[in-house]
């Protein structure tokens, strides 16, 4: 079994911030699975369903983002998974480009304080993590202001189609493993890279 969470903050003011990129990459994920997320457990709004053919949580913890991690831990508690291994989580990260993805098995936070809780609860730094680039803060701006600002219309586009691949990342992780999904989707997306192979 798996828990598959997207990191964001509950309430319609934070839709389509930066921070909530984790949700909108479970919603993208939830439709392409036809799970649907509308349960209320475990300090969450949660979904289940069956995903090649493993069984799935799909989870949006409703802590707010800085609390995401006594969400997490709730949930691998009472569902007895491995975090280690069954783990998947879904956030925003300033240092990667809108439009960029990157998987990782370990790590830290990175800064990232929904990161640095679920790190805080679960003890360790060792679980899955796909993440989604927003961008970096301009100078002088609050890290703050800037996560939970907008994307211009140029960094939104680029940052669906990301969402996208994220969502079909997170299933080849289900379905073949992290590191399968490593090689086919860290970095830049595609047509980048193609274009950078001819200069």
């Amino acid at each position: 079994m798996y828990i598959i969470a997207g990191l964001g903050n509950p309430g319609r003011e934070y839709v389509n911030t930066r921070h909530n990129v984790g949700f909108d990459v479970l919603d993208r994920f939830a439709a392409k699975e036809n799970i649907p997320i509308l349960e209320k457990r475990h300090k969450a709004v949660i979904g289940k369903g069956t995903v090649a053919g493993v069984k799935c949580i799909l989870a949006k913890p409703w802590t707010y983002m800085n609390l995401s991690g006594e969400c997490i831990r709730e949930l691998v508690n009472f569902y007895k998974v491995d975090e280690k291994t069954e783990l998947i989580v879904i956030s925003d990260d300033v240092s990667l480009e809108p439009g960029h993805i990157r998987i990782r098995k370990k790590g830290s936070a990175g800064g990232h304080n929904g990161l640095k809780n679920i790190i805080a609860n679960l003890g360790h730094d060792t679980f899955i993590r796909v993440k989604m680039g927003v961008g970096e803060k301009p100078a002088g701006w609050d890290l703050a202001d800037h996560v939970l600002g907008r994307f211009s219309q140029k960094d939104r586009e680029a940052v669906d189609q990301a969402a996208e691949r994220a969502a079909d990342a997170v299933r080849m992780i289900i379905a073949e493993g992290p590191d399968a999904a490593m090689n086919r989707y860290n970095g830049a997306p595609k047509e980048e890279k193609s274009y950078d192979s001819q200069v």
